[in-house]
């Protein structure tokens, strides 16, 4: 008989996505005979035009107004009676409870913290299946993903498990795997090429929501010489500014992908923000990272595992990132040997499998 694993997302963040598409594929690649996985994003089946128009503001909340978000993030932080505020979410339990009627499911794996206390609040504490949630945070781990009634937390990093172990949750229900990338980055195993100046310096630029600076960012890597790759996601709007940007050099421009694990696998350098999914699919592909944008509260610890770990650097404006980019590749690559050598330390390409392999097992 088939376990039945159900996957709740939420699109607040490339994070939780990320995460609950590495659980699926971790599963799908497996198991596919012992598993039946449904993947359902509840928030948005249940609020639909409501969900959206929050979810955009979200955006560009973190995006624009990161210090507000900040103060939002810290409240939600010592708020001790969460589960109380999710006791309004009734048109989320209506969704909610037909779908386990339906599926039954044995396991219910969260990205999203709501989702958790929704189970426990339709079922009851005597619930028939497990609850698993899988944190996407990294040391700045908002009290909102510990507290609730789950079985098991599973977490990208041991810092990550310390602050859980601090705040109370027992060591039995806390799970480091690593954050469940896709399986693909175990399908990499041979090393890059060194840089030299005999060899490519190959830098990989993944455009965030935040755009201001980015076409004189890219102006200025592609004077530098090195081998740029640029992927602006669904942002077809920015395309001729960056193209007119990288007039005159050999830099590649590319929309949405799903060729990111190769991608940063063959990629000596990746600039972007200190989002959960960025961040954790670089330490998953060994390739050291210069972060130009950091979102207040829940980016700010997955910033400091790279800086923390010596595995790369912040740098937010244009000049401070190209500095670091020549600092990188200066003296034979010294610097970058250094972060290449400890974020490979951190890297666990095959969690997704290792996370699918605990869920059969419970």
């Amino acid at each position: 008989m088939k376990k039945r694993i159900l996957i709740l997302t939420a699109s607040f963040g490339e994070g939780h996505n990320s995460a609950a598409r590495g659980v699926r594929d971790g599963l799908i690649r497996m198991a596919p005979a012992q598993a039946e996985v449904e993947l359902r994003d509840l928030f948005a089946e249940a609020y639909g035009p409501i969900n959206e128009l929050v979810r955009r503001s979200y955006l560009a909340l973190i995006n624009f107004a990161p210090r507000t978000w900040g103060t939002v993030y810290r409240w939600l932080d010592r708020k001790k009676d969460l589960d109380k505020s999710f006791q309004g979410f009734a048109r989320l339990k209506d969704h909610f409870a037909p779908l386990l009627d339906r599926f039954r499911p044995d396991v219910v794996v969260s990205s999203f913290p709501a989702y958790s206390n929704a189970l426990e609040q339709i079922l009851g504490p005597n619930r028939y299946c497990k609850s698993v949630v899988v944190v996407t945070d990294s040391i700045t781990v908002n009290a909102a993903w510990y507290r609730c009634p789950a079985d098991y937390f599973l977490v990208p990093n041991e810092p990550s498990a310390t602050v859980l172990r601090t705040a109370g949750v027992v060591s039995q229900k806390i799970k480091t795997f690593g954050f469940p990338v896709s399986p693909k980055f175990a399908d990499f195993t041979q090393g890059r090429q060194l840089p030299s100046h005999n060899s490519e310096r190959r830098v990989l630029y993944m455009i965030h929501a935040a755009t201001r600076g980015a076409p004189e960012l890219v102006e200025q890597l592609a004077y530098l010489g090195v081998d740029l790759t640029v992927t602006i996601g669904r942002a077809k709007e920015l395309q001729p500014a960056i193209e007119a940007a990288a007039a005159n050099s050999k830099t590649k421009i590319v929309g949405w992908t799903d060729e990111l694990p190769r991608m940063l696998h063959e990629s000596h350098l990746l600039i972007g923000k200190a989002g959960g999914a960025t961040v954790q699919e670089t330490i998953a592909a060994g390739c050291p990272m210069i972060i130009n944008h950091v979102v207040s509260g829940q980016e700010e610890g997955n910033a400091r595992l790279i800086v923390e770990t010596n595995s790369g650097v912040i740098a937010h404006s244009p000049k401070e990132v190209v500095a670091q980019v020549r600092r990188a590749f200066a003296d034979g690559a010294k610097q970058w040997r250094e972060w290449a050598v400890n974020i490979s330390r951190l890297s666990r390409p095959r969690a997704s499998l290792e996370i699918a392999e605990f869920l059969l097992s419970i």
